[in-house]
């Protein structure tokens, strides 16, 4: 996909990233750049590369050098400290590591000196060669409401990105034939059920999903793509930069999100597609300063990851005059195996409120399966599963988790859900996470999507805490607008009014801002003390 974009559109832009544009044919060249000097170090296909970086241009150049090498990268979110790194490193077996020069004097400096002393012992240790870079490359115009006192900081005897590009320019390495089955990148699961485990995601997958995204969305050849996702995660990987690519699309790219900075970066770069966490969505409506100017542009835009209330695609429509289509998929899928076509709205089941997050997409064999995997009719609540090309072989060095995960090419994907007759498919929420109060079933996101239609709250999540009478009970944490006001006992009341009495919540509590993971979901395990 990268060589088809470059032959066609060679002067197109590629990445945007503030006032700073690298073109496809200039990709070309930096990633040549950086696959050649890998090379020359002994790399080879297979071996695996850290990506331990923000939403910058680096990211994208050290993939597809990666890739030119049939090298696997491995995405790490940037926001990890030290214990899961290591953890990530060592299961993975990274050779190289790209990390922002702030993470290794915070980070990877200190982690590379324990491991040092761990060799010196005898014990195992993971020690990867080091290249660091800064945010503050490409662009010229360091905008202060990121950036304030963001300043360079090389490390003594680390190799530089940018340094090792420059020294090797006009250097090629020698093709590497890759299939569809060979693995692109490990992308760790984010480790909310147990410990992190790395989904194989194939070049077949990344590509096959890329198509999803361009057919199914009906993107414009060229049209330019926000990056509101992280591109650690699967959303960002396969749609922004997968996307980008089947295209020869501009990547638009803001380092980190900062919602002032993205709506900026809309009206400047006249994005016309992203998808991202509702998160992002609900903190640009809350913005003081947004407009539907800053929004013109937009063509399409998607959201996944997290199950959406009806009451917030509704506001944001009122607000910007753009309605979200939902999508639905996982890290192992590639993201989206089921998604709202571009022509309708997506429904919501009259009978729990729920918003449907779509129809399985081309290929995508999908239904509601029962705790042994057998097919439920419509209406049955049970587990998404799902089967197509998207679907990963399995998690890295992990047979038996993967045996258990995907049978037959069918993934289980551990969410509850339900199909109506139509064909529409309805998230309900992980198993894990089905609070059970004296007996009585109570899915979380049935009482936040009461808690959103408050016009006074803004996040809101449930969880399950312990109860003596009843074994667990109903906690809400919630978060409220701009200058909103309403009492706990109020929230409490108005869920009482629209929901049967063993569902409404008898605790809740207001805070600031809800616990988050780098790609928008709620921390809901951090609710539960």
């Amino acid at each position: 996909m990268f060589r088809a974009a470059v032959a066609r559109a060679p002067e197109r832009d590629a990445i945007r990233y503030f006032d700073g544009v690298l073109s496809y044919a200039e990709l070309d060249v930096q990633s040549d750049a950086l696959a050649s000097a890998w090379r020359a170090r002994g790399c080879v296909a297979g071996d695996r590369v850290a990506l331990y970086l923000q939403n910058v241009p680096q990211f994208v150049i050290a993939l597809v050098a990666a890739w030119k090498l049939g090298m696997i990268a491995v995405s790490i979110n940037p926001t990890n400290r030290s214990r899961e790194l290591r953890v990530l490193l060592a299961d993975s077996g990274a050779r190289l590591l790209i990390c922002h020069e702030s993470l290794y004097a915070d980070v990877v400096g200190p982690l590379l000196a324990e491991e040092a002393r761990a060799a010196a012992r005898g014990e195992p240790a993971v020690q990867p060669a080091v290249m660091t870079t800064s945010e503050l490359e490409y662009q010229r115009r360091h905008d202060a409401r990121l950036f304030a006192g963001t300043r360079r900081q090389p490390a003594l005897g680390v190799e530089d990105l940018s340094t090792t590009i420059a020294a090797h320019r006009g250097h090629r390495p020698p093709p590497v034939t890759l299939g569809p089955t060979d693995v692109a990148m490990l992308v760790y699961t984010s480790g909310t059920t147990g410990v992190p485990k790395g989904a194989m995601n194939t070049h077949g997958n990344i590509a096959f999903n890329a198509q999803v995204y361009r057919d199914w969305i009906a993107l414009r050849e060229g049209g330019p793509i926000l990056g509101v996702a992280p591109l650690f995660h699967i959303t960002g990987l396969v749609g922004h930069i997968g996307a980008a690519l089947i295209c020869a699309a501009p990547l638009i790219l803001a380092c980190r999100f900062e919602p002032g900075v993205v709506l900026d970066a809309i009206r400047e770069h006249r994005a016309e597609f992203t998808i991202g966490s509702i998160t992002a969505f609900i903190a640009l409506m809350n913005h003081p300063h947004a407009t539907r100017e800053h929004l013109a542009s937009m063509r399409r835009i998607y959201s996944g990851g997290a199950p959406i209330p009806p009451s917030v695609i509704d506001a944001f429509r009122e607000r910007f005059g753009h309605y979200i289509h939902n999508g639905y998929g996982l890290t192992e899928t590639n993201s989206p195996t089921h998604c709202v076509p571009l022509d309708c709205d997506a429904p919501v089941d009259p009978s729990t409120g729920t918003l449907a997050v779509g129809v399985p997409v081309f290929n995508v064999e999908s239904y509601i399966g029962d705790e042994a995997g057998r097919p439920l009719p419509p209406g049955e609540i049970g587990e998404i599963i799902s089967r197509g090309p998207m679907v990963v072989p399995g998690y890295w060095n992990k047979p038996a988790e993967s045996a258990k995960a995907i049978v037959d090419g069918y993934f289980r994907t551990g969410d509850v859900g339900f199909m109506d007759g139509h064909g529409w498919f309805y998230l309900v929420d992980r198993k894990k996470d089905m609070i059970n109060a004296g007996g009585y079933k109570v899915w979380p996101r049935e009482v936040e999507d009461v808690l959103y239609s408050h016009p006074a709250v803004r996040e809101a999540a449930v969880v399950g805490v312990a109860d003596s009478y009843r074994g667990e009970t109903v906690k809400a944490v919630v978060s409220l607008k701009p200058h909103a006001e309403v009492s706990p006992d109020a929230l409490i009341a108005y869920c009482k009014e629209r929901m049967a009495a063993y569902k409404y919540p008898r605790i809740v509590e207001i805070i600031d801002e809800l616990p988050k993971t780098m790609t928008g979901k709620i921390l809901r395990r951090e609710l539960r003390g």
